[in-house]
């Protein structure tokens, strides 16, 4: 007989106090913008993340709390932003708290620049539904999340601010997980974008250990690419005095004192460059990311545990401001040279054709989907596997419908929580379809599998052979099924100029 004590219902206590949550129609608790450190403002702003303050009484947990103030420039999507940002949510369908269910926590993506926990395509009811606890949350990003400078050296390590938060909400969910059904032993970190890139980033930091168990990316990796590998401990203290001789020489005291409104538009970003060079974003400290993500991996120095990742077939669609010049062959091939040498131009042309200005135009798009998220993708299954010592899986999204009629970036989201929110970023209006939602279900058998086995093979769903020297992936499209990696080919030359790991520090001057 479970006692009164196990059963869990609509007030759940944390650590810091409880939190009353909404139960939907099929049996799915939410909780909704539970702190999980105090607010980064005033003497906080640029700290490492501090425990949320302690609160009497029952705290509503029935609304997302605010995301991050947006460095993105003209960032029209909805939904609160504030400084004041450290927010989590919970979805649970267990009824007891003893019930110990899989964790699967959500870092959105964003180039660490936009994006919260808000997103209707993130919700994580469905996935809930399915067996798993939930988790999604916010966290600093641009200049609030990654400003680096000397002078916050001398009080810590500077810059990564946005990682130690998600750090801080790993922390939470191990200490306060089992409250709402799930097991703290067994936690998914996932994420796509910049948000796997940050799980990437993560597993090679030694200050990640022990709080997830397992990984899941989707469309990143390393957080390197076009412009070469994350930015240096150099290269972000220059940004950071740079910026803070552009508001007048200020100190950081008086920087903290700036209205943070004021001081994000003051540090914008657009997708007409790359965020891994031209902004606040994570950079070497020498602690939490002590050197480039891919040389510790090619090191073996990264956690051992069970990876799930992949890539989509149209990945530059978002990126077209990243590719080389391409208004003619004759641009595109000059370009190309710059980057990759004249020695290497042959080999180039083996894999990236530009006989003709069309010819040229595919190419290029093809170049940039691989440099800012592909080729790092298969890095990152290869040197973990290389390591020998946890399963590995890789996927090739290719699926395409009128629902979603290109298979680009972020559009395998809905699919994977089984929201189905409309693929915006594609032009499409159509709606899901009988086919678009059998997808949705496979998907999230397959990561429900892994998050609750470290193997995504189940009942009900197509083998996934795991990932091997023969560089097979499991093709996730129309038809599922396992191939040979179809861009092997462009991944293996882009590999040859990667060295130690680390992509060309020369990349950086490239326009």
């Amino acid at each position: 007989m479970t006692s009164k004590a196990a059963e869990l219902g609509r007030e759940v206590r944390t650590q810091a106090g409880a939190v009353h949550g909404h139960r939907d129609a099929n049996g799915v608790l939410a909780f909704k913008g539970i702190p999980y450190a105090a607010p980064p403002v005033g003497p906080l702003r640029w700290c490492a993340p501090r425990p949320p303050a302690p609160w009497d009484g029952v705290r509503d947990a029935l609304a997302f709390g605010a995301g991050s103030l947006s460095a993105l420039e003209n960032d029209h999507r909805p939904g609160p932003r504030d400084e004041d940002c450290l927010y989590l949510n919970v979805w649970t369908a267990a009824r007891r708290t003893d019930e110990r269910r899989p964790v699967m926590v959500w870092i959105h993506g964003g180039g660490f620049q936009f994006g919260s926990s808000a997103n209707p395509a993130t919700d994580g009811a469905a996935l809930a539904a399915k067996g798993v606890v939930v988790v999604s949350f916010n966290y600093r990003l641009g200049i609030l999340g990654f400003f680096a400078h000397p002078y916050l050296d001398t009080e810590a390590p500077s810059g990564n601010y946005g990682l130690q938060d998600q750090l801080m909400a790993l922390r939470w969910v191990k200490a306060n997980i089992a409250g709402f059904g799930g097991d703290p032993d067994n936690v998914t970190l996932f994420g796509e974008s910049a948000g796997a890139m940050a799980v990437g980033i993560l597993m090679a930091s030694p200050l990640a250990r022990g709080l997830f168990h397992k990984a899941i990316g989707q469309s990143g990796a390393f957080w390197d690419g076009r412009h070469g590998p994350l930015q240096t401990f150099e290269e972000a203290r220059a940004r950071g005095r740079t910026f803070a001789r552009q508001q007048g020489n200020a100190s950081i005291a008086e920087l903290r004192t700036m209205p943070a409104d004021r001081l994000n538009a003051a540090a914008p970003w657009s997708f007409k460059t790359s965020p891994v060079v031209a902004a606040f974003s994570p950079s070497i400290d020498h602690q939490l990311v002590p050197d480039v993500p891919a040389r510790r991996f090619l090191r073996g120095e990264q956690m051992h545990i069970p990876l799930l990742a992949g890539w989509n077939a149209a990945e530059e669609f978002p990126f077209p401001a990243q590719s080389l010049p391409h208004q003619s062959a004759l641009t595109f091939l000059a370009a190309a040279e710059r980057m990759f040498s004249r020695e290497r131009m042959a080999d180039f042309l083996k894999v990236y054709p530009a006989a003709t200005d069309a010819e040229a135009r595919t190419s290029a798009a093809a170049l940039t989907g691989d440099t800012v998220i592909g080729e790092q993708c298969w890095q990152w299954l290869r040197l973990h596997r290389r390591a020998g010592r946890a399963p590995v899986y890789g996927y090739f999204f290719n699926y395409t419908s009128p629902y979603t009629p290109i298979a680009s970036h972020v559009t395998e989201i809905p699919f994977v929580f089984g929201t189905l929110t409309p693929q915006q970023i594609v032009g499409s209006t159509a709606p899901p379809a009988e086919q678009d939602r059998a997808l949705a279900g496979t998907m999230m058998d397959y990561w429900v599998n892994f998050a609750t086995r470290g193997d995504p093979n189940g009942p009900g769903v197509p083998l996934w052979p795991a990932y091997d020297e023969n560089d097979v992936v499991q093709i996730i499209g129309n038809t599922i099924e396992a191939r040979p990696n179809p861009q092997a080919a462009r991944f293996r030359f882009l590999d040859r100029f990667r060295q130690d790991g680390v992509l060309p520090m020369r990349w950086r001057e490239l326009p």
